[in-house]
């Protein structure tokens, strides 16, 4: 098998001779990882299982947000486990199946690479990632993304990397689950413009995957009517589910020197106190932290909770529909971050707050919202994809009941220098983002889930939103060990 590797790398190279250096250090990579035994990368892809059946199923994300998509793997029921068929049978669609989930906490959040000029950098993680749960110890039969960043940054560098090893694994990502999510509330027949929001992070919008998705399905579908996808680029939503301390920071009573999020500044990119009745931020418990000047006006803003995270960006994101598209309804809402769904009861209660506000008597966001405006959870429709092909394949593993999970995240090295740590040993920012790819030197180690590692904020919001995936993994958290 290795000359057959060999030769199709050289084809990819050539293939990719005219394209951009970045692209030709990710197929360099990928042929360290094919063909270079003495590189760390190397898979020893010439032994990988020729059955792939009873392999687990391998998921990644930029963090423990991944988990929403875990949850739908394990709790979905939407075909017929025996025929293939869609028609639920009462039985959860992975039953049997195990799982290995890999949270990049240490490198995430994956967003903000595209904004620091380093999405050469993203790339080479999210191979790294595809890598860690397609090697010993690790090998697995999928490979799910489960990360729109990710997806949109990394995932045909993956289609290719596995379509060389030879080994029949194959990825799945989330964006294009997420689009058939959105656009199955909406009829091709309908002559009425529409529209649907994409709310993501910086990185993913920049990226065009949603928007080119969506407009590539509306062409492919041949719908009637114009589509107008409506962007917000969730600036610190992420970072702030998973209590990154440059976005926000427990025990905080004041604006700080080192906040990277949504700042006072004028809409659609800051915090514009024309819109506070609008945001309706929670101030308790300093989850809001603003300063005043000697004239008593609003000098600072700050978000210091994830609470209001969701709700400056989906507040900014409706408003720009009603200011950019008057007239036009807009009735899906792409949840295209793993870590939104967290704050989904958030997201929802916006919508009903915006519906009610009225101006001169009007409710002038009646206007732009559908009677009912759907949040697309594309985390759904990614399970679906991976039992089909899964099913196609006859790789549905089948011969136990229930499931197994084992969960690794990444931490900053231990042997990293500490001027590269901040208060609570994690990368800090202006190291995170200034590495550079090729290095083989590790920035970060990683370890088995454990209390020591999962952020307790995390914990609990997982222990209460997601409960098929606590229940497999609470008994080592107790234990602090698989």
């Amino acid at each position: 098998m290795k000359s057959k590797l060999t030769l199709l790398a050289v084809c990819i190279g050539v293939l990719f001779s005219c394209s951009t250096d970045t692209k030709k250090i990710e197929v360099a990579l990928s042929e360290k990882a094919l063909n270079d035994p003495s590189s760390i990368f190397y898979a020893s892809y010439n032994n990988y299982p020729a059955k792939l059946k009873n392999l687990p199923i391998g998921m990644f994300d930029s963090g423990t947000g991944g988990l929403t998509v875990m949850e739908q793997f394990l709790s979905v029921d939407y075909f017929d486990n025996k025929t293939g068929e869609e028609v639920p049978d009462g039985i959860p669609d992975f039953d049997g199946e195990d799982f290995i989930y890999l949270a990049d906490q240490a490198n995430m959040p994956y967003g903000v690479y595209s904004s620091q000029n380093k999405t050469d950098y993203l790339r080479e993680l999210i191979i790294k990632d595809a890598l860690f749960l397609t090697t010993e110890p690790n090998r697995t039969k999928m490979v799910v993304i489960a990360c729109n960043t990710a997806t949109a940054y990394g995932l045909e560098d993956i289609k290719v990397l596995l379509s060389l090893s030879g080994t029949g694994v194959k990825p799945i990502g989330v964006i294009e689950a997420g689009v058939d999510g959105a656009m199955s509330v909406i009829s091709p027949a309908s002559s009425d413009p529409f529209a649907v929001g994409v709310l993501a992070t910086v990185g993913t919008i920049s990226s065009g995957g949603y928007e080119n998705a969506l407009v590539k399905y509306v062409a492919g579908k041949r719908y009637n009517a114009p589509l107008k996808v409506v962007n917000q680029g969730g600036l610190g939503f992420a970072e702030a589910v998973d209590s990154e301390i440059d976005y926000i920071l427990r025990g905080a009573s004041q604006p700080r020197e080192n906040y990277r999020g949504p700042g006072l500044g004028k809409f659609p990119d800051g915090i514009d106190t024309n819109l506070l009745a609008l945001y309706k931020f929670n101030t308790s418990d300093n989850s809001l932290l603003v300063s005043k000047n000697e004239k008593g006006e609003v000098a600072h803003i700050q978000l210091n909770s994830s609470g209001n995270y969701a709700r400056f960006h989906m507040v900014t994101l409706i408003e720009k529909h009603r200011r950019e598209n008057p007239g036009v309804k807009m009735s899906s809402v792409i949840l295209g971050c793993t870590h939104y769904p967290f704050l989904i009861d958030t997201l929802i209660k916006v919508v009903d707050e915006l519906r009610a506000y009225s101006q001169d008597g009007i409710n002038i966001y009646d206007e732009v919202l559908a009677e009912e405006v759907v949040f697309i959870d594309p985390a759904v429709n990614t399970a679906k994809e991976a039992f089909k092909t899964l099913f196609a394949d006859k790789n549905m593993k089948r011969t136990t009941v229930g499931n197994t999970l084992k969960g690794y995240i990444s931490i900053a090295h231990p042997e990293l220098s500490a001027e590269f740590k901040d208060l609570n040993g994690n990368l800090k920012f202006e190291y995170k983002y200034g590495r550079n790819i090729g290095s083989d030197e590790p920035s970060v180690q990683v370890v088995p889930f454990s209390v020591k590692n999962i952020n307790s904020d995390n914990l609990s919001r997982i222990k209460e939103r997601l409960p098929y995936s606590y229940a497999l993994i609470k008994n080592y958290l107790d234990s602090d060990e698989f």
